[in-house]
């Protein structure tokens, strides 16, 4: 899925609106006798989605959400994380590295480790932010991008 390709799916009504972000965490155990599971449970778990649209003002039960869930249009949502400086260049395609230096207190520590991107995804730089040089703490020298699908 790229970040233009929309799938459908559905969201606690509380919580569908327009450019929400959000991680998807997969099937809970309520959803194993819901009807509607297969549509809910569509995404891939642990990726950030962004609500593009709401489908329908029809709201569905949900054993979840005692507002009842919502249809939407999601697509992946746009990541900020760090890249090499090297290779922090608008519009170049990389394969996702997270940073090697592994200390969990350095400020900078989630946007080297952002939740939602995995080793070796194919991803877009789509803006190139700061430069996290005088911020990193093992010394590297990286720049913040936001990365896109």
């Amino acid at each position: 899925m790229t970040e233009n390709d929309t799938k459908i799916t559905l969201i606690g009504s509380r919580l569908a609106r327009e450019g929400l972000e959000f991680i998807f965490k997969g099937e809970m155990p309520e959803c194993k006798k819901c009807r509607l599971k297969n549509t809910c449970l569509n995404l891939e778990p642990g990726r950030r989605y962004r609500v593009v649209r709401i489908k329908s003002k029809d709201i569905h039960e949900c054993f979840l959400h005692d507002s009842g869930v919502l249809a939407v249009d999601v697509c992946r949502a746009p990541i900020t994380t760090s890249v090499e400086s090297r290779k922090a260049v608008e519009g170049a395609k990389v394969m996702y590295e997270p940073a090697k230096c592994g200390k969990r207190e350095c400020g900078e520590y989630e946007t080297c480790h952002p939740e939602g991107l995995i080793k070796g995804d194919k991803c877009k730089i789509v803006e190139v932010l700061e430069s996290l040089d005088s911020k990193c703490e093992a010394g590297s020298s990286l720049k913040k991008v936001k990365l896109s699908w």
